[in-house]
C-alpha cells in the first residue's frame, strides 16, 4: 500500500509541464456527478482556452444510443486537491453536437439571467449552506447511529464535540481544506442536529460562480467520502420521524440591499417572493414537501411566511439587518438537493427581473 500511496503523490511537476484535468459534469439524474479525466499540455487558468471534450450520453441518461455523443464545455477551473501540482478540477456544462444545452444543463439558463444588465448591476451575492448526511457504505443507515437502531433524541449533536456527539469529522475537516486548496469560497462547517448531518457553507459568491463552486464543493466531498469508505447523502428527509431534515438555505443580496435604506429593497423582494412562492417551491429540489413540514425549523411547504430571526419561517431576515437597515436575507426553502444554478438565478430572476 506504501508503493501505491507513493505512485498516487507523485510530483509530476518534476518530469514533465503536462498537467491532469479533470472534467466534471452534472448526469441525468440532475444530482449524479460524473468526471473523466485528460492529459493537457500545461497549466491554463482561462477555461474558455481549454479544449472541448465529449462523452457518452446513453449511459448517463442524457442521449440515446444511436446518437450518443454529448459535448462538455469548460466553465471554471479550480486547483486540484487530490492530484496537486498544477493540475486541475473543470466544472462543465453540457451540450449536443450542434452546440444548444441539453435539457438537463441548467447552467446555460442561469447564466442567461445572471447575464442581464440588470441583474448584472445589482451584483447578487450569495451564501449558500449545503447541509448533507453521512451514511455507513455497508448499513446504508447514518455514520454513528446503532446498526438497526437508534442513537438518543436530538439536543446534544448540533455543532457537538466528543465521539458520542460529532461523527465522520474527519471527513469534514478533509473536505474543509480541499475546497480552501481548489480555490472555493468555503465560508465555514458546523455539525447540524440530526447525528451524522453536517452543513458546509460556500459564500459571499457573485451570481453564476455561486453555483459552480457549490457543484465543485459537492464533487470534492463525494470523492473525500469515496476515499473514506462512506455514503454522502443530500436527501432531504434521510430519515422518517423525530430527526432534522437537510437544506440548502441560500443567504441572498444585491448592492441596492446593501446600500443604506436597503432594508426597503428587502421588504420588496420578499414581497416578490411570496407572490411566486409555488413556482420556487416547484425548482426547489425533489421530496422537499418530507422536509417542509412546519416542524424541525422549518415552514409549511404550502405557506410562504417571513420574519426577524424566525427559523420556522420560509424567509429569515437577521436581527442585524433590521438594526441597521440594510443587508441580506435567507430564504429557508431549498432542499439539499437543490440545484445552484437553478435557485440562485431564480432568486435574481424573481427579484430583479420580475415584474408582478
Amino acid at each position: 500500500m506504501s508503493l501505491l500511496n507513493d505512485l498516487v503523490n507523485l510530483n509530476l511537476c518534476d518530469v514533465t509541464e503536462k498537467v491532469i484535468a479533470d472534467y466534471i459534469w452534472i448526469g441525468g439524474s440532475g444530482m449524479d456527478m460524473r468526471s473523466k479525466a485528460r492529459t493537457l499540455p500545461g497549466p491554463e487558468s482561462d477555461p474558455s482556452k481549454l479544449p472541448k471534450w465529449n462523452y457518452d450520453g446513453s449511459s448517463t441518461e442524457q442521449a440515446t444510443g444511436d446518437n450518443s455523443e454529448v459535448i462538455i464545455y469548460p466553465q471554471a477551473i479550480f486547483r486540484d486537491p487530490f492530484r496537486r501540482g498544477s493540475n486541475m478540477l473543470v466544472m462543465c456544462d453540457v451540450y449536443t453536437p450542434t452546440g444548444d444545452p441539453i435539457p438537463t444543463n441548467k447552467r446555460f439558463i442561469a447564466d442567461k439571467i445572471f447575464s442581464h444588465p440588470d441583474v448584472v448591476a445589482e451584483e447578487p451575492w450569495y451564501g449558500i449552506e449545503q447541509e448533507y448526511t453521512l451514511f455507513q457504505k455497508d448499513t446504508k443507515w447514518p455514520l454513528g447511529w446503532p446498526v438497526g437502531g437508534f442513537p438518543a433524541p436530538q439536543g446534544p449533536y448540533y455543532c457537538g464535540v466528543g465521539s458520542d456527539k460529532a461523527f465522520g469529522r474527519d471527513i469534514v475537516d478533509a473536505h474543509y481544506k480541499a475546497c480552501l486548496f481548489a480555490g472555493i469560497n468555503i465560508s465555514g462547517i458546523n455539525g447540524e442536529v440530526m447525528p451524522g448531518q453536517w452543513e458546509f457553507q460556500v459564500g459571499p459568491v457573485t451570481g453564476i460562480s455561486s453555483g459552480d463552486q457549490v457543484w465543485m464543493a459537492r464533487y470534492i466531498l463525494e470523492r473525500i467520502t469515496e476515499i473514506a469508505g462512506a455514503v454522502l447523502s443530500f436527501d432531504p428527509k434521510p430519515v422518517l420521524g423525530d430527526w432534522n431534515g437537510a437544506g440548502a438555505h441560500t443567504n441572498y443580496s444585491t448592492k441596492s440591499m446593501r446600500n443604506d435604506g436597503g432594508i426597503e429593497v428587502i421588504n420588496e423582494a420578499i414581497e416578490k417572493l411570496s407572490k411566486r412562492h409555488k413556482e420556487h417551491i416547484a425548482a426547489y429540489g425533489k421530496g422537499n414537501e418530507r422536509r417542509l413540514t412546519g416542524l424541525h425549523e422549518t415552514a409549511d411547504i404550502n405557506t410562504f411566511s417571513w420574519g426577524v430571526a424566525n427559523r420556522g419561517a420560509s424567509v429569515r431576515v437577521g436581527r442585524d439587518t433590521e438594526k441597521e437597515g440594510k443587508g441580506y436575507f435567507e430564504d429557508r426553502r431549498p432542499s439539499s438537493n437543490m440545484d445552484p444554478y437553478v435557485v440562485t438565478s431564480m432568486i435574481a430572476e424573481t427579484t430583479i427581473l420580475w415584474k408582478p
